[in-house]
């Protein structure tokens, strides 16, 4: 099996979601003064590419710890929506014959633009594809954006179809 990095870098430099905390990278320790060069590392779980558990929607549900990793790891699909304009509906999903257990990731116009600064206006999950996908019963999907949902919106389907279906969520 090949294995394909395709997470953002963590620096100073990285792209935050509005509202949540700072990435701070500082030297703790420093040579010659130390044996090792030793930094210290803050930032929050919504930082870069992530995992979103069910925690992330309910409180009682459980966190990223639980996560089985093997979800995680193996074969995926890319699914090329590059074409949706705001957001991913269902048509687009049904077009591709997507069948239970599968990864999905998909790659948008969020790509194409880079991740250099915050955009509002970045493609999402529509909740009515969330739900979609829940019921073809997918074991992960990750989007090229720091959220599955609409910035500001208030259909939170495309977080609680999926992660109450025990769909790992990858943003970023």
């Amino acid at each position: 099996m090949k294995i394909y990095d395709i997470s953002l870098p963590l620096d100073n430099r990285t792209l935050i979601y509005p509202g949540n905390p700072e990435m701070t990278i500082e030297p703790h320790r420093r040579v010659p003064e130390y044996s090792t060069n030793l930094s210290k590392i803050s930032f929050g779980s919504h930082t870069g590419t992530h995992v979103d558990a069910p925690r992330h929607v309910d409180n009682d549900a459980p966190g990223v710890d639980k996560i089985n990793l093997e979800v995680c790891i193996g074969p995926c699909r890319v699914l090329d929506m590059t074409h949706a304009e705001d957001k991913i509906i269902a048509d687009d999903l049904e077009k591709e014959n997507i069948q239970q257990g599968e990864r999905i990731l998909v790659k948008t116009q969020n790509s194409l633009r880079g991740f250099s600064k915050f955009r509002e206006d970045s493609i999402y999950l529509d909740g009515d594809a969330a739900e979609y996908l829940a019921g073809r019963g997918i074991v992960l999907f990750g989007i090229d954006w720091l959220s599955v949902k609409k910035r500001g919106g208030e259909d939170v389907r495309p977080h609680t179809s999926l992660l109450s279906g025990n769909i790992v969520i990858f943003e970023g």
